[in-house]
């Protein structure tokens, strides 16, 4: 199986599971753990490659010129790290089989696992950094809908919305350090970044690099100071925390670190940032452990611990501490998903994970005490199990470590308090949840979980023990493999013998056992006197506190800011957007310079001055009746639109004359629609306007700006056409627009196909809008105050005025008076349909292609709105513009990746020759495809926006006849209120 069917294969069935009723929660477990299944199996199948050491790479053309291919890169570490992700992944699925309940939307829940699951291996197999903050990203992106997955909890939305921002915010930095990273090498590709380390060392930037991609790495794995966001995020389903806290979310971070040790490792800054940010996260996190009363919260501040314990083991610089760091990941999430797991049960059973409830729980549940019992220990460090080994490997390390005195005293000292602390909270665990009197006051009565969700739970355990027992003969082998990528060369000397002798490593074990079994019982002791509750100084020095503290006041001074600066009128909105634009555009102009071409030029026509002339005419006749007559402004812009059509064609360019001409109609169509809702004008501003000196100077003030601005683009564009035609880059594409893309149209092939990336990105960028659009207008509701109907009739005819007050003409819009009958225009939608068929069939050639034809047809569409009102449309002609939307970006994407299918960038464009019968030879580019996907955007996206501002036009219209029925109404019960009162009669709502 191609590698990279292990990252396509669970986003695939992510999109199945979430079209799979709701009901079928089995179904749904079984196909996220065949997905699961068989990926582990396939990821085990390449052990023989990778323990003899080869690389298993499969690359994917999809920007060479830019070094941004899709590289599936794996070696050990990968390898060891697929089958964490996937391996677990399996348990996982089983056990959230039985721990979700068929109330909860199950098909929702693996479909995000499912993503997140391929998320992660795309992390891990990444050979490409910038495809690797890619898939990281998507990790932010899916833990947030995981943790967030009971969005009608407070603390679930809370803590989703923390991890997301922190994470999220992290892995941009980290994208901008591969950025600079990849400046420095030359290339983005992993193994070329590995075989640099020297390069990045030593160059200026590395420190640049090294800070950002830490922050990353930091936020994403919890470490200090960003470690608050971890507990917070324990509202999770149970399924998910266990499979965050052992082999996915937070151990992408130290995954990133161990994946750049041999890179950018090895120097004093590296010692001091990811050293100093371990032992902090080490002993903080380790600390706080102790005082929880949450079960998950107890795991989740553990988890912090030995996640900075792997840090430190990282920061030091030390192959043989790169090693432990490795060995101490494995072990972590076999003991750390079983405990997760088993709090789970116990939550599932009990009803409850508040410690101080839970007691004496083996008597009613001993096979998961025992299985709990077992991890516990391991996670403690407790002999002849899995975590006693890396333990070990740690204590060594800080106990040999070559530094001053200073750090080399203090660093066994921290590492023994830290093995302390982790006695003392699996003690805790262990004892009060277990142990004693028996509990009476819980929500359900405990009892043990159905067999097969208990079967990943001793699965784990099992391997707890077996490697803890011969570890060397259980993962050596797998070890070594792993170990080699990350340290970068030969693998040091190491043993995975239980048994070392009575030395100095053993020793802190002693020491920390003992000692954390007396810190347990004080305080155990303590509680029991009511003396200790919480950790004081946690409380004191709160991450979370100073995290909402940063977003209240970055949302206070955001509310200051638009308070200042925006203003409810457009027009100085505008204002500033167009000053900044041309100190943008004025800016390189002015420090570079412009040189004018030697191109000789042509006799000035008297026809084209004649042209602009017009064009300036309608342009300042339009600013000038702006201030009275909106339609009239309307009338005159589309005038100016048109002289620049025609300005298109004198310069010989059809295709932009064609699409300007089109995009004229329909823009001047939906504005119109859109006149409607401007607001009133200000009578104050009215005055001011004809008779006020302020008025006035700012009508000059808009007048030079806006000379300025057209000046500047005139002169740009004089600059640009006097320079020799084969100086520019026109000639590229003239040369190789029919050979390599298959077209004589220049401009088609063009956006079809050299650039075709861009064309993709820019109707994805349409289709959002046209959504945008839609999503905020079918909630817009018409104020009062904009229904006002004089001002609604001051542009419209008299017959107008009188047929807005009547209810039943609602759907007709006020352009449907101008035109003609909706006969007529109804036998222009086939005409309209022959000439986008005929101007997209000949666009690859001649001027035409999808984004015109699109137009065309829409005009045609968009004249049935108009006469016939959007309720005959969506009557006799449905077109669900979103299904269009969706099937144009269906169509541009098929058309991009079966190039990549096929060996070849992405786009890549084929041509084909077939003979027909009875039409002949044809010649077919696989742009046409493209060019559907274009076509069928433009469409749905036109009449969407359409749809949303024709709806709000027929609401507008019922609204203002509900109001003046209303109206009707009031005064009716007025009048015979007063009738009864001239009467001497009580009204007969006081009656």
């Amino acid at each position: 199986m191609p590698l990279v069917l292990l990252i396509l294969l669970p986003f695939l069935g992510s999109l199945v599971a979430a079209v799979l009723p709701a009901n079928a929660r089995n179904t749904e477990s079984t196909l996220a753990g065949l997905i699961a299944v068989a990926c582990t199996v396939q990821v085990a199948m390449c052990f023989p490659e990778i323990a003899a050491g080869e690389v298993l790479r499969q690359e994917i053309a999809w920007l060479p010129s830019l070094g941004l291919n899709l590289v599936i890169r794996m070696d050990g570490f990968a390898w060891m790290f697929c089958m964490l992700v996937l391996g677990i992944g399996s348990l996982v699925v089983l056990y959230a089989r039985y721990y979700m309940s068929a109330a909860d939307p199950v098909p929702r829940f693996f479909s995000f696992l499912l993503a997140f699951m391929g998320a992660m291996t795309g992390v891990v197999l990444s050979g490409n950094i910038i495809q690797l903050a890619f898939f990281w990203e998507l990790t932010s992106l899916f833990s947030f809908l995981l943790i967030g997955y009971w969005h009608h909890r407070q603390d679930a939305r809370r803590g989703a919305r923390m991890a997301l921002t922190v994470t999220g915010t992290g892995g941009l930095c980290m994208l901008a350090g591969m950025l600079v990273i990849g400046h420095i090498v030359g290339s983005y590709d992993l193994d070329r970044v590995l075989d640099a380390a020297q390069q990045l060392r030593d160059h200026p930037l590395y420190l640049t690099a090294l800070v950002l991609v830490l922050l990353g790495a930091l936020t994403k794995s919890a470490q200090f100071p960003f470690h608050f966001w971890l507990p917070n995020a324990m509202a999770a389903p149970t399924p998910v925390s266990a499979y965050l806290h052992s082999a996915t979310m937070v151990k992408a971070g130290v995954f990133l670190l161990a994946r750049f040790w041999p890179a950018l490792g090895g120097t004093e800054a590296w010692f001091w940032l990811v050293g100093g940010a371990g032992v902090c996260t080490l002993l903080i996190g380790g600390y706080a452990a102790m005082f929880q009363h949450d079960l998950k919260g107890l795991l989740a501040y553990s988890t912090i611990s030995h996640l900075g314990l792997i840090t430190l083991l990282l920061g030091l610089n030390s192959p043989l501490a790169a090693v432990a760091a490795v060995f101490h990941i494995m072990n972590h999430a076999t003991f750390k998903a079983s405990l997760f797991m088993a709090a789970g049960i116990i939550d599932h059973e009990s009803g409850t994970r508040d410690i101080r409830r839970l007691s004496g729980l083996r008597k009613m549940m001993p096979v998961t005490a025992t299985l709990a019992t077992v991890a516990s220990a391991s996670m403690a460090g407790v002999p002849l199990l899995n975590g006693f080994i890396s333990k070990e490997m740690f204590f060594t390390e800080t106990v040999f470590l070559d530094a001053t005195p200073l750090v080399a005293t203090a660093l066994p000292i921290a590492a023994t308090v830290a093995g302390m602390f982790s006695v003392a909270y699996s003690l805790r665990f262990i004892v009060d949840v277990f142990w004693g009197p028996e509990a009476t006051d819980l929500p359900h009565e405990p009892h043990e979980p159905p067999h097969w969700m208990r079967v990943p739970v001793e699965l784990l355990v099992l391997a707890c023990l077996v490697v803890g027992i011969v570890p060397a003969w259980s993962v050596g082998s797998f070890l070594n493999a792993a170990a080699l990528p990350v340290v970068g060369g030969e693998l040091p000397e190491f043993s995975l013998a239980v048994w070392h002798g009575f030395n100095t490593p053993f020793l802190m074990s002693l020491v920390a056992m003992v000692g954390g079994t007396a810190l347990y019982l004080l305080l155990r002791w303590q509680r029991a006197a009511g003396r200790v509750d919480a950790p004081p100084l946690m409380y004191r020095i709160s991450g979370r506190r100073v995290f909402e503290g940063t977003l209240a006041l970055l949302t206070q001074s955001g509310r200051r800011g638009r308070r200042m600066l925006s203003t409810h009128r457009l027009q100085w909105q505008m204002l500033w957007l167009v000053i900044a634009a041309l100190a943008a555009g004025t800016m390189p102009l002015w420090t570079q310079g412009l040189q004018l071409g030697d191109r000789g030029t042509l006799p000035l026509s008297p026809a084209f001055v004649l042209l602009w002339l017009l064009g300036v005419v309608c342009a300042v006749g339009a600013a000038w009746q702006a201030k009275y007559h909106r339609l009239a402004a309307l009338t005159l812009m589309g005038g100016a639109g048109l002289c620049t059509c025609i300005t298109f064609l004198w310069f010989s360019a059809p295709d932009l004359a064609l699409t300007q001409l089109v995009v004229e109609i329909v823009t001047t169509v939906l504005i119109l629609l859109g006149l409607r809702w401007l607001p009133k004008r200000d009578e104050r501003l009215r005055g001011m306007d004809s008779d006020g000196a302020v008025a006035k100077a700012r009508r000059v003030r808009d007048l030079l700006i806006a000379v300025a601005a057209g000046g500047g683009m005139a002169w740009l564009a004089f600059a640009m056409m006097s320079r020799p035609f084969a100086d520019s880059a026109s000639t590229f594409f003239l040369e190789r627009a029919l050979t390599e893309g298959g077209g004589t149209n220049v401009v088609n092939v063009v956006l079809v196909d050299f650039r075709g990336f861009d064309t993709f990105g820019e109707i994805v960028v349409l289709g959002v809008v046209a959504l945008t659009v839609y999503a905020l207008l079918r909630r817009f509701r018409p104020a009062r105050e904009t229904m006002d109907l004089p001002e609604q009739q001051r542009y419209l005819p008299a017959d107008l005025q009188t047929d807005l007050l009547n209810p039943r003409n609602a759907k007709d819009t006020a352009v449907g008076y101008l035109m003609v009958p909706a006969v007529l225009v109804r036998l222009l939608l086939p005409f309209a349909a022959l000439v986008s068929f005929y101007l997209f069939m000949r666009g690859h050639n001649q001027p035409g292609g999808g984004f015109v034809a699109g137009l065309v047809l829409s005009v045609g569409l968009l004249l049935q709105y108009i006469i016939s009102g959007t309720e005959w449309v969506e009557a006799h002609l449905p077109l669900y513009p979103r299904r269009w939307i969706a099937t144009g970006l269906l169509f541009a994407l098929g058309t991009g990746l079966g190039a990549v299918a096929l060996g070849y960038p992405f786009l890549t464009s084929h041509t084909a020759h077939l003979s027909l019968p009875v039409i002949g030879e044809i010649h077919v580019a696989s742009a046409l495809f493209f060019d559907i996907g274009v076509f069928a955007l433009v469409v749905g996206s036109t009449l969407l926006i359409l749809t949303g501002i024709a709806h709000q036009s027929v609401r507008g219209h019922r609204y203002h006849a509900r109001l003046m029925e209303e109206a009707q109404e009031e005064r009716e019960r007025q009048d015979q209120e007063a009738q009864q009162a001239a009467n001497g009669a009580a009204p007969e709502g006081a009656r």
